[in-house]
């Protein structure tokens, strides 16, 4: 792609819009940079010709190409516009697949992506690989290029996912599919389409890890032109695999066969059994030993924000899952604690179903306290589940949880919504939520 002199319009200018900026400034393009929002500094963007607090059609007179961001809606002024006047428009990741001339191992899914892409980037540092970590994880695909890396590791959103062209990953790891971003997508189905085209451009020498456990994410096998391999409880018959194994993991892969050990794993609950699969599957696929494999699985942590244990007071642990921003990671989550739990969750709706929630309020949640915008619809979806009380902010909510727990209980944040009506993202609500805790 020739950007020299090309007169480009980036839509969007949070995280990758401003990196896409950056990239096709520093090629010789001339930028029109656009967000709805006013509230943008002028000296944190690249140089060009700024248009905020809106969208106007006309902005696209003499444009050659859109660069859109991820969190910019199809049906936006500004893209219908570009539409129906046929020019090109790319996002940031299909821009920087363009030039990174490493392989690319692309995460994506419903749940579990960041942890995946991060555990999956540490067993190729391990292996001796120089490695890029990033996407949708936070930093932007396009940072990669120009960079000595042996290979690119990358979460890849559905969002992203949409506007891709030509990208192409030689690893793709379709985790999970769970009701998520329906406020978006018309149902669940379209939600998975826009996941699956990861695949498209895939061929025969390139790896599609599929998740056997999840029906509509297992079907995908019969479609990519990629190898399969399946990940999950249960062996398929003529094709790779990696199953449990006792406390370990037993694989066939790429003509290879062996176990890897998990007797050092210090991540809980079957969700994170499924990752490491998914991750070690990834890694065997690009040739990593076992043994550098079983290394990095022992130093992995996690992530900050998911499933993260802030503090122990007075014999309740307090956790902050920041990250679990859907039903199915709320369940997840549910799942893998032990003991009497007091829930907190509420944001913003992302048009799911909360329903699948009330059978694990019923078994393992003694109070569940909703707060955020939400609250009022969570609270009439969940009524008779268990105990609910509902309050304004998060703030209340860590002073009622900690008023009520006693010793053996677990105070868990998992909000089952996304954070944009009190914070910037999942981060600061996390960070505000232990900084809550240890205020107690």
């Amino acid at each position: 792609m020739e950007l020299k002199g090309m007169r480009v319009m980036v839509v969007g200018l949070g995280i990758s819009g401003r990196a896409a900026a950056r990239f096709v400034h520093g090629r010789g393009a001339r930028l029109v940079l656009t967000d709805t929002s006013a509230d943008i500094a002028r000296d944190t963007l690249a140089p060009g010709e700024l248009r905020l607090g809106g969208e106007d059609a006309a902005w696209l007179d003499g444009v050659e190409l859109v660069v859109v961001s991820p969190g910019v809606a199809p049906s936006s002024i500004l893209m219908r516009a570009a539409a129906e006047r046929h020019i090109p428009m790319v996002g940031e990741l299909e821009l920087a697949s363009r030039f990174v001339t490493a392989p690319i191992v692309a995460i994506t899914g419903t749940n579990g992506k960041s942890t995946v892409t991060t555990l999956v980037a540490e067993i190729f540092k391990a292996a001796g690989r120089r490695v890029f970590a990033g996407g949708n994880l936070g930093t932007p695909l396009v940072d990669a290029v120009g960079a000595e890396i042996d290979l690119a590791v990358v979460e890849v959103s559905s969002f992203q996912l949409e506007t891709i062209e030509r990208f192409r990953p030689h690893v793709g790891v379709y985790l999970n599919l769970a009701e998520d971003h329906l406020d978006r997508y018309r149902d669940i189905d379209d939600y998975g389409r826009a996941k699956a085209r990861m695949f498209m451009n895939q061929r025969a020498d390139d790896w599609a890890i599929l998740n056997r456990d999840d029906a509509r994410v297992w079907a995908l096998g019969k479609e990519v032109k990629s190898r399969v391999i399946g990940f999950g409880h249960g062996a398929s018959a003529g094709i790779d695999s990696i199953t449990p194994d006792g406390d370990g993991l037993r694989f066939e892969i790429g003509g290879r066969a062996g176990r890897i050990d998990l007797a050092g794993l210090a991540l809980a609950g079957a969700h994170n059994l499924a990752n490491v699969m998914a991750g070690a599957a990834a890694a065997l696929a690009m040739g990593v030993a076992p043994a550098a494999i079983e290394a990095a699985i022992t130093r992995f942590r996690g992530l900050p924000h998911r499933m993260e244990t802030v503090c122990e007071r007075g014999g309740v642990t307090f956790i902050d899952d920041s990250k679990g921003t859907n039903v199915a990671a709320v369940v997840e989550a549910l799942n893998a604690v032990r003991g009497r739990v007091i829930l907190l969750a509420g944001g913003v709706d992302k048009g799911g179903d909360y329903g699948p929630l009330r059978a694990p309020l019923a078994e393992k949640v003694s109070l569940l306290i909703l707060f955020g915008a939400a609250r009022e619809t969570m609270r009439r979806a969940l009524a008779g589940a268990t105990r609910v009380e509902v309050v304004a902010t998060l703030a209340e909510a860590v002073r009622m949880a900690g008023g009520a727990a006693r010793a053996g209980d677990v105070v868990m944040l998992s909000p089952a919504c996304s954070s944009f009506d009190q914070f910037r993202n999942y981060a600061e609500r996390g960070r505000i939520f232990q900084e809550l805790v240890r205020e107690l």
